[in-house]
């Protein structure tokens, strides 16, 4: 199975997942080296910030969703359902309690230190603030908040964006600075942020290939390899510039040549469908899920989800010529802090632009803030653009909520939606 998947990844998947073990190896390290850590989330995380004290980032989501790709999650679960945590309790939430409880142990197998701050950035989730005082419970250590409004009439006002900026002079910075024993240095931030910019030039270009037909790409379970290190501890770093040059070279070369996305059981050969998809995927069976497109010959030209850490394809870059200002606009413009109006115009967009057959959303059982709204964003999609919506369920990281024969099911009567639709003989 190692072999088979070994010869299905591409160079830049490979390098990602390198930087990201690297990562929870310097973090359990971290013990021994002195160096410090700073637990936040991925919406709206200040990663420039965090590394300009040279702190490390630690995202509980991400330990989560990789403890469910490592068949852990069941066990977290249950772990902290015995302790009292309800079964409608965010998934994601439940997994880093039990994960905590069997040792605090990450994916590369080593054990993960404990915050020396925990910095929330509170964009949209509300779970994230129950969250932290768990974790305040958990860990004793200092907590700062940096409140960010909803955009709740759709755009960010010059009054919403000072209220930021002077949360992170007068909240955010002091903190960190007394976590790390360092001072703020704003040059090293300029710098930290024209590499942002680079990487996420890159990334955009990266997403935007799936334009072409056939697209080079999957955009939303190819994605999330894509946007893992720009979305998590390396955005601003020279290793997310050099990772990014390298992705995008990548996918310029198969449109280049014609080709279509890699999946899990190679390139795909013929691409039979075009999905825009709303709401994250399921970790636990991943893989599985991925196959029951890959399979069908759908390939997914843009998602929501990979949006979740940044809207970079609406034209927003980090400005080091306004860095804090930059920042505050990252928090504020993150997709989880997009009122519905606005989420349902990115992905009538997204139809449009990327020629898609149809919508799809997975509906999250344990996470509310994707899928409250979700069926009135559905309708109303299919109302402007005429394309076929579908629906299925699943979880984050809880198993006892993947049906993979219920999801087959309805995918297989969703595709033969699309080809009555246009036309074309069933599935």
């Amino acid at each position: 199975m190692s072999e088979e998947k070994q010869v299905f990844k591409d160079d830049s998947q490979l390098r990602q997942k390198t930087m990201i073990a690297d990562h929870y190896s310097r973090l359990a390290a971290a013990p021994d080296t002195g160096e410090k850590s700073v637990y936040t989330f991925v919406p709206g995380n200040l990663t420039e910030l965090i590394r300009n004290f040279d702190l490390l980032p630690v995202l509980p989501e991400i330990n989560a969703l990789q403890s469910a790709m490592r068949g852990k999650s069941k066990e977290y679960i249950a772990a902290a359902e015995r302790e009292g945590h309800s079964e409608d309790v965010c998934t994601y939430v439940k997994c880093d309690v039990g994960m905590k409880r069997a040792g605090n142990v990450g994916p590369t197998g080593e054990r993960l230190p404990d915050p020396d701050l925990l910095l929330l950035s509170y964009t949209g989730c509300f779970t994230f603030m129950k969250w932290f005082e768990i974790l305040k419970q958990e860990y004793d250590c200092p907590v700062t908040m940096l409140h960010v409004p909803y955009q709740g009439e759709g755009e960010i006002t010059d009054s919403m964006r000072k209220y930021v900026v002077d949360q992170i002079k007068q909240k955010i910075i002091p903190a960190l600075e007394k976590a790390s024993g360092k001072k703020f240095d704003i040059d090293k931030l300029r710098e930290q942020l024209r590499r942002s910019a680079q990487a996420e030039d890159d990334l955009v270009a990266v997403l935007e290939s799936a334009k072409n037909r056939p697209s080079p790409i999957d955009a939303y379970f190819g994605g999330v390899y894509y946007i893992g290190p720009i979305f998590t501890a390396f955005r601003g770093t020279e290793q997310a510039v050099d990772y990014y040059r390298l992705l995008n070279q990548e996918i310029q070369e198969r449109v280049r040549l014609g080709k279509g996305p890699v999946t899990p059981d190679g390139e795909m050969k013929e691409e039979r469908f075009r999905l825009v998809v709303e709401g994250p995927p399921n970790w636990t069976n991943f893989r599985e899920f991925w196959k029951m497109f890959s399979e069908e010959g759908a390939v997914c030209v843009a998602s929501s989800y990979t949006k979740v850490g940044g809207v970079y394809d609406t034209g927003f870059r980090h400005d080091p010529d306004r860095p804090l200002e930059s920042l505050a606009e990252y928090c504020l413009g993150c997709y989880t802090n997009l009122n519905l109006p606005s989420r349902v115009d990115t992905l009538e967009r997204y139809v449009r632009e990327y020629q898609a057959d149809g919508l799809l959303v997975n509906s999250i059982k344990s996470c509310n803030s994707f899928s409250a709204g979700q069926l009135m964003m559905l309708r109303e999609v299919g109302d402007r653009t005429g394309v076929p919506c579908g629906f299925v369920e699943s979880d984050l990281v809880d198993p006892r909520y993947f049906s993979g024969s219920n999801i087959k099911n309805r995918l297989e009567s969703y595709f033969q939606m699309i080809e009555q639709k246009r036309g074309g003989v069933q599935v």
